[in-house]
């Protein structure tokens, strides 16, 4: 299949946290890049952060994702696409908060390419994990060939009172299937192949703007509260977990994906390993010992992580060496000291 290789990028939502960091990997590996915000108050930041790379870098005002037609003159003359653009919080009170401009933007973007990305050979798109995992008490490995069908579950059945991780996982495990369906719908038809990146946490330092923590983005300001601050008490810190990857590998991968012919029609997760709140509250304490310590009877090795996933086909696909979790803190302290938060 093809690949792009240089050339002009669509990155969806290019205001967003990861997006931004995807924006600047693929500037500096010398494509062009054309990001879509929702207003122009966004882009000023954009071009502020990226004015050294001159007219490389162009802005599009798309108002409403999940408006039909949202994405026809985006995708005009761009050699593949970034769709990034969703949202990520926990505040939704109806589940089509969430759910609505999630399938909407993946299913939107795509006809786009269809109809009127006559140079598109490759679409990337950014799903989750979340789309990936099922609560599970006791500990699992979860590959690609796993989907979220729990989530979906509750949300049909309690609507509204279904849990908050609930939604917006539901929103991610039911954009992603649309953009499988699609595709597997019309393929023959089309010049262009899909990618999709699943990554789970998302940690490390920010570039997209922002001007006090409470207004990071949710895994950030959850990262910062519960590792800087002391957000979480000696039993959380040691049982709650996940796996994470920092947002410069992910950007990496974004930009990998779409040079690798093999990576055509595969969903990929990208992620660096598991972790305990303790792991980062240590590794934070050891670059600065004026920072919390957290639980000190924690022992890494005898943690039990309940989510894994299986590193294999990201290996294969994408071969990123990931930044260790000790890397992805040190960075990310920087950052915050840098903007005075610390």
């Amino acid at each position: 299949m093809p690949t792009v290789t240089s050339g002009k990028v669509l990155v969806t939502g290019a205001n967003g946290y990861i997006a931004v960091w995807v924006v600047k990997s693929l500037l500096e590996q010398g494509y062009s890049v054309r990001g879509t915000v929702r207003s122009e108050d966004k882009a000023t930041h954009l071009r502020e952060t990226f004015k050294s790379f001159g007219d490389k870098l162009e802005i599009v005002i798309v108002p409403d994702i999940t408006k039909e037609g949202a994405f026809d003159e985006a995708v005009k003359g761009v050699d593949a696409i970034e769709h990034t653009a969703s949202p990520f919080h926990f505040n939704a009170v109806e589940p089509d908060e969430l759910i609505v401009p999630a399938v909407h933007g993946t299913t939107g973007v795509l006809k786009s390419a269809q109809a009127h990305g006559a140079a598109v050979k490759r679409v990337v798109i950014t799903s989750s994990c979340a789309a990936v995992l099922e609560p599970t008490t006791t500990p699992r490995v979860f590959s690609e060939a796993d989907w979220n069908e729990a989530s979906v579950r509750e949300v049909k059945e309690r609507g509204r009172a279904a849990d908050a991780a609930a939604k917006y996982r539901a929103s991610k495990t039911l954009a992603e299937r649309a953009a499988w369906e699609f595709y597997e719908k019309n393929k023959a038809g089309l010049g262009w192949d899909l990618v999709v990146l699943n990554p789970p946490f998302v940690f490390g330092p920010a570039i997209h703007a922002v001007d006090k923590p409470e207004n990071l983005n949710e895994s950030a300001n959850d990262w910062y509260f519960s590792v800087l601050k002391g957000k979480r008490d000696n039993e959380a810190l040691v049982n709650i977990g996940s796996s994470y990857v920092d947002v410069r590998d992910l950007a990496l991968a974004h930009v990998v994906a779409l040079t690798k012919p093999e990576a055509a029609g595969e969903r990929i997760i990208v992620s660096a390993g598991p972790w305990k709140w303790q792991d980062f509250v240590s590794a934070a304490h050891r670059v600065d010992s004026s920072l919390p310590a957290g639980n000190t009877s924690y022992d890494p090795s005898k943690a039990t992580h309940l989510i894994q996933y299986a590193p294999e086909k990201q290996r294969k696909l994408l071969g990123i060496k990931f930044r260790t979790l000790e890397e992805t803190t040190k960075d990310t302290i920087e950052d915050f000291k840098a903007r005075g938060w610390l």
